[in-house]
């Protein structure tokens, strides 16, 4: 997978991914430890405290898939819509664009992004040439 690739790219890779896996862990367990801040924020966009557990196992699972090179392009599906339904989350509370909104965007360029940057079929499956 990560064949051929200059040690420079290898690393932005590890690094733009690194920061996903680490924010989606510590997402994932506060979800799952439920601090009262986690509870009210979450209560505050709509969701039923029963669902936090769930959400937080669904980031973790999701996060553990990407982490994995074998898996990291699943992972990165399940991210994707992961972050999908924190931007419609946000759209609906009428948050602001591009703090809130547009975060889990950013999430998932640098998720996208480390995956392109480390793994060939990722490039080939995303290149504009034929």
């Amino acid at each position: 997978m990560a064949q051929n690739i200059s040690k420079t790219r290898l690393w932005v890779a590890r690094i733009m991914s690194g920061l996903v896996i680490l924010f989606m862990l510590f997402d994932g367990i506060f979800k799952l430890i439920q601090p009262e801040p986690v509870i009210t924020g979450t209560l505050e966009l709509g969701y039923a405290e029963h669902h936090i557990a769930l959400l937080g196992i669904l980031a973790l699972v999701s996060t553990v898939l990407y982490a994995l090179p074998r898996t990291a392009f699943w992972g990165a599906v399940l991210l994707t819509g992961y972050f999908g339904g924190v931007i419609a989350t946000q759209i609906r509370m009428d948050a602001p664009l591009f703090t809130h909104t547009l975060f889990a965007l950013y999430l998932a360029i640098l998720a996208w992004g480390g995956l392109w940057l480390w793994d060939e079929r990722v490039r080939k499956l995303f290149s504009l040439r034929q």
